[in-house]
């Protein structure tokens, strides 16, 4: 069924909510030269069917460029490699704030590897879509990727499947080589907001709970190689929030 039955089909204010939701997914994954001619048709329909707001969001949608799309479309297209790719950022940024020099490098000598894999996914998909990617896209795919990793607002951000421009990950990260507490990592900045308090310093766990820790993410890496090359039915990813891009997006 397409987006445009979707929003005709469905009744009721929370079944509304749901199909626009499901239209804007549609949207996202829609290769970028086809988005404008989609977003209107959605648009059209939902005026058509008298829903003026949802029409209004619709039309509200931001083309992607072509390394937002393909970021896009590999968090659709591969959900269990992507949910592993997020908790492996977890982990990541867990071992840095808990000063685990240890799990740290540990973590980090898979970063690249992992990247580079889902990388490669993404171009290929995009390739199955009738879309090849320069280097130049590729490399802005990998950005993401890492910004993702290093950043937990860039994480909830790609997890919304709506990208619209590339990710930049901090000028800073620990898993680059630092050591913990060297140098904190810059967050992308982020949409105005309500102001947050700084966190307190984080304390330096005990051994057993060091131990502990990196068992845990050791299994969640394991997972994540694993799960690399395989295949899933598309999920739904979490919900919005903001995060740096790379440039503005490609078009209305």
């Amino acid at each position: 069924m397409t987006g445009d039955e979707h929003v005709r089909r469905k009744g009721g204010r929370r079944g509304r909510t749901q199909d626009v939701e499901a239209a804007l997914d549609e949207l996202y994954i829609t290769p970028p030269a086809d988005f404008v001619a989609r977003r209107e048709e959605l648009a059209a329909a939902l005026k058509a069917d008298g829903r003026p707001e949802d029409a209004r969001r619709i039309h509200g949608a931001r083309r992607p460029t072509l390394a937002a799309w393909a970021a896009n479309l590999l968090l659709r297209s591969r959900p269990e490699e992507s949910r592993q790719f997020l908790e492996l950022g977890e982990a990541l940024r867990e071992a840095y704030r808990t000063l685990d020099a240890e799990a740290l490098r540990e973590l980090s000598a898979q970063r690249r590897q992992v990247v580079s894999g889902l990388s490669r996914q993404a171009a290929q998909l995009a390739s199955d879509s009738g879309h090849r990617l320069s280097d130049a896209v590729r490399q802005d795919v990998e950005s993401t990727l890492l910004a993702v990793l290093s950043d937990p607002e860039a994480a909830e951000q790609w997890a919304t499947g709506r990208l619209h421009s590339a990710l930049t990950p901090p000028s800073v990260f620990p898993a680059d080589g630092g050591e913990p507490g060297a140098a904190a990592p810059k967050r992308p900045r982020s949409a105005p907001g309500p102001a947050r308090t700084a966190a307190p310093p984080a304390r330096t766990a005990s051994k057993d709970e060091l131990a502990e820790r990196r068992r845990e993410r050791q299994a969640r890496l394991t997972a994540a190689r694993k799960g690399r090359g395989g295949r899933a039915a598309p999920c739904r990813p979490a919900g919005r929030a903001g995060g740096r891009r790379r440039g503005g997006g490609a078009g209305p």
